[in-house]
């Protein structure tokens, strides 16, 4: 079970993101993850808002979680 406000770490990128919330597609009533990332990038700034299929938050990549809780 997700926990809002917890920090998770991305399995490949090892960057970290906060949870903000689950919502749902407007169209396909998909839960989606709202998440922050806790890092700069050339690319993206400092506390970039980012969404995800939960389906795809939870999945395992090679049976490890694609992201992993690491802080409440």
């Amino acid at each position: 079970m997700l926990e809002i406000g917890a920090i998770y770490r991305h399995y490949k990128n090892h960057h970290d993101y906060q949870i903000i919330a689950v919502g749902k597609h407007s169209e396909t009533l998909e839960d989606l993850v709202i998440y922050k990332a806790l890092y700069e990038s050339d690319d993206f700034p400092m506390g970039q808002i980012w969404c995800r299929p939960l389906k795809m938050w939870q999945e395992k990549i090679d049976g490890k979680p694609r992201f992993e809780k690491i802080s409440k």
